[in-house]
């Protein structure tokens, strides 16, 4: 299954994709006895995809052996005993995805043009990624992280590998010529290097940075190149190989302080907007602002979503079951604000109970 999403691959998801192209969405389990259930709902999300391909008319036998093929090798993919909260299917002829996602998902069959990616695009942003960068005289190494992974990231040169054995280095240690390893010239270009890369790897993906390395290691990093203000630093050594676990672990106990310092700006924001009568708070209220593009900023809770009915003038809840109700509406807003180009920002669940859990700051 695939590790993180990116922008990227979101913006090349949502492309058409000749028809039949499939989506399967569930709702999965991290723990007993909770995910002994997940195979079953798989197995019968399956064989509801097989019925749908087969009872429309428009999809040819070609077409349809091809996307059960692909669809085959897409569940080949799956390991339900490292699910997440959600699973996320992909089939279309020639193509299959599988992701992962750390945010929960209504179970759904579609057959369209285009994959149903509005679950993906709204656990992206609530992962909200960071770069932690790790650093050692021999190896610097940057993590594609987030509140529940990090991953190894291999593109812009990383990792920056290089060996510490000087072959001079007894001839230096007898004339006392032998520097240490921070402070030696070669160590300072390797760093320099190291640098660069992290320049060229954020300007690409913008993403708060993270840095982890003893306390020499980070004091010439910062000599060697001027890191962006308030980057938070964790003096921990032994990092620069991982592993990618111990590596998000020494960033957690950070990234939540500067959440929760997030969460307190982003409150007073809301509460100045209100001010200044470019508010939008509840459900309804974010929902036609997401609809006319006038969301500026979105705040949602972590774990907020509901079920409604969309009755054209406003929304009502709705049981789950009914066929007309829409159990991602959340997800729909998320994914409307950001094409609009608002900014969406989560926060701890409790923080909006005055705004009824999701809220936001309006262009005008």
């Amino acid at each position: 299954m695939h590790p993180a999403l990116s922008t990227d691959v979101l913006a090349k998801l949502r492309q058409p994709r000749p028809y039949p192209a499939l989506s399967l969405v569930m709702p999965t389990h991290r723990r007993e006895p909770d995910n002994a259930q997940d195979p079953v709902r798989l197995r019968n999300l399956l064989a509801g995809a097989q019925k749908a391909l087969q009872e429309d008319p428009g999809v040819t036998r070609e077409q349809r052996t091809d996307v059960l093929d692909q669809l085959e090798r897409a569940v080949a993919e799956i390991d339900l005993a490292h699910a997440e909260d959600g699973l996320v299917v992909y089939a279309a002829p020639g193509e299959h995805h599988v992701w992962s996602v750390a945010r929960t998902v209504p179970e759904r069959v579609v057959v369209a043009d285009t994959f149903l990616t509005r679950n993906l695009v709204a656990a992206q942003a609530a992962e909200q990624p960071y770069w932690a960068l790790a650093v050692a005289a021999d190896r610097v190494s940057l993590w594609s992280g987030g509140p529940e992974r990090a991953v190894e990231y291999t593109g812009d040169g990383f990792p920056l590998v290089r060996s510490l054995e000087d072959p001079d280095a007894e001839r230096k240690e007898r004339i006392g010529d032998l520097a240490s390893t921070f402070q030696d010239e070669d160590t300072r270009t390797f760093f320099r290097e190291a640098h660069q890369a992290l320049r060229t790897a954020l300007a690409a993906a913008p993403r708060p940075l993270y840095v982890i390395g003893d306390a020499p290691a980070l004091a010439l990093l910062e000599e060697t190149g001027p890191l962006e203000q308030g980057t938070p630093t964790v003096q921990r050594g032994g990092l620069a190989h991982g592993p990618a676990e111990a590596v998000r672990q020494a960033v957690e106990p950070v990234r939540r302080a500067r959440d929760e310092a997030l969460a307190t700006t982003l409150t007073a924001e809301l509460d100045a907007a209100r001010g200044r009568h470019e508010f939008a708070g509840g459900l309804d209220e974010v929902w036609r602002a997401a609809k006319d593009g006038r969301i500026r900023l979105l705040v949602v809770e972590e774990h907020y979503r509901a079920v409604v009915r969309d009755q054209g003038d406003h929304l009502e809840p709705a049981d789950p079951s009914a066929p007309d109700s829409r159990d991602d509406i959340v997800d729909e807003i998320i994914e409307q604000a950001l094409e609009t180009g608002a900014e969406v920002r989560f926060v701890p669940d409790d923080t909006l109970t005055g705004q009824e859990r999701i809220a936001g700051v309006l262009r005008y």
